[in-house]
């Protein structure tokens, strides 16, 4: 009887998804990029983490990796909403927007 067989859990996000982060975050392109922008190499470890308490979850069903795949998760969800925007954004269009974009404005 498949309706009484509990349902399975899955982890946050499927395991290969873990396994690529991890593997774009090594790669060339994106440490030049990285350091680039921040000025420093990309810590990757977290992805390698995420992805081996993944498969812990999967083999073992253990509490621990599913508890601590969720608090990354819920972690880097936090750290995305931290950074402001750097848009304002309008309540509605400018006065000239249908004018050419060098007529109606004095030259410098």
């Amino acid at each position: 009887m498949d309706y009484m067989r509990p349902p399975t859990i899955k982890p946050p996000r499927a395991c290969e998804d873990y396994w690529h982060e991890w593997k774009h975050c090594r790669s060339l392109k994106n440490l030049f990029h990285h350091y680039y922008t921040y000025g420093e190499a990309p810590s990757c470890q977290q992805w390698k983490a995420d992805y081996s308490m993944c498969r812990e979850w999967e083999k073992t069903r253990s509490t621990e990796a599913k508890d601590a795949l969720r608090q990354s998760e819920k972690n880097r969800l936090l750290e995305k909403q931290k950074h402001v925007s750097v848009w304002n954004i309008r309540k509605s269009p400018p006065k000239d927007w249908y004018l050419p974009l060098d007529q109606g404005k004095p030259k410098e």
